[in-house]
């Protein structure tokens, strides 16, 4: 339960995220959630009658502690409190609050973990097990479509028939923040589109009328395929190929990056496929590829290892 202020504050905030930031869907439910997950901390602390203006940082930072005691991740932590501090931004610019309690907190620091990736022999296993089925040939050029060009599961989800340029091997992605970028394919990617286009997608499209005009991807009854149906059909591939568990579409694009780097791609050049706005974010990728040459290393050097006895 949140208390008036807090609900009204909420409503137009989430307005905002849609009409003027054009706010994912996933972000917008995620803030959403969010922000009333702490506003029900307020209103349980501070009572009914406590808005947004009667928030103070100490109050912040006990919601912060509240969650660490519940064991949430360090992730999820940072996330909420950007939502917070997103959320004040826009009551601050509405005139609802006179500062912001969430401003000049730092949030707890997450521990560096690299991406978990596939190596190039694992992907191809993954790759090859897809039935010329259509349900089949659309599950092979989406994992296609995800190796050859690294492009997030809401990117290709999203993706219409106009996007793509098989001529030429491009797609056009609508990426966060709704950037727009352009994104090679691949032959092999491009060869797998032209089958599920040509044998694949018509029949699904056949099972819903009136049929999809627009996705690129259908689901089993002809409607544009959900992140969680990639998912869904990704988890199936995987334990079909007898690959170890927690691989999730990201990863593929994880594979992407990783593979691209280590066969002496330029990071900006990753910079710009991946759709980062900073280099920071895609330089992580060069730790992975540098931890990945040392294990090669250690394997295939005759002296890279002590000697025993």
């Amino acid at each position: 339960m949140i208390g008036t202020a807090f609900q009204e504050g909420l409503e137009g905030f989430i307005l905002y995220l849609e009409g003027e930031k054009q706010a994912s869907p996933c972000t917008i439910t995620a803030y959403r959630a969010d922000i009333e997950q702490f506003a029900t901390f307020v209103y349980e602390r501070q009572g009914p009658g406590a808005g947004p203006a009667d928030v103070d940082t100490w109050l912040v930072r006990r919601f912060l502690g509240w969650l660490n005691q519940l064991g949430r991740e360090k992730s999820s932590m940072n996330r909420k409190l950007a939502a917070l501090r997103s959320f004040y931004r826009f009551l601050l610019r509405e005139g609802k609050v006179e500062s912001s309690p969430a401003a000049l907190l730092a949030g707890p620091r997450r521990e560096k973990r690299l991406p978990r990736f596939l190596s190039y022999a694992e992907v191809e296993k993954l790759l090859a097990i897809p039935p010329t089925t259509p349900l089949g040939l659309r599950d092979r050029s989406m994992l296609e479509t995800l190796y050859a060009s690294g492009i997030r599961v809401s990117e290709l989800v999203g993706l219409e028939l106009e996007n793509l340029d098989l001529e030429a091997g491009y797609a056009r992605v609508l990426g966060k923040g709704r950037r727009e970028r352009v994104v090679p394919l691949g032959s092999q990617a491009v060869e797998a589109l032209r089958d599920y286009l040509a044998r694949g997608r018509p029949e699904l499209a056949a099972r819903r009328n009136p049929p999809e005009a627009k996705a690129l991807y259908l689901n089993h009854l002809g409607g544009r395929l959900t992140v969680r149906g990639v998912r869904e059909r990704l988890n199936h591939y995987v334990e079909k190929a007898a690959l170890s568990s927690g691989i999730s579409p990201h990863t593929l694009r994880h594979c992407f990056a990783t593979h691209m780097l280590e066969r002496g791609a330029d990071l900006r050049v990753v910079q710009e496929l991946l759709g980062h706005v900073n280099l920071s974010t895609t330089q992580i990728y060069t730790h992975l590829s540098q931890a990945r040459l040392r294990e090669v290393y250690q394997q295939a050097h005759p002296r890279a290892r002590r000697s025993e006895g």
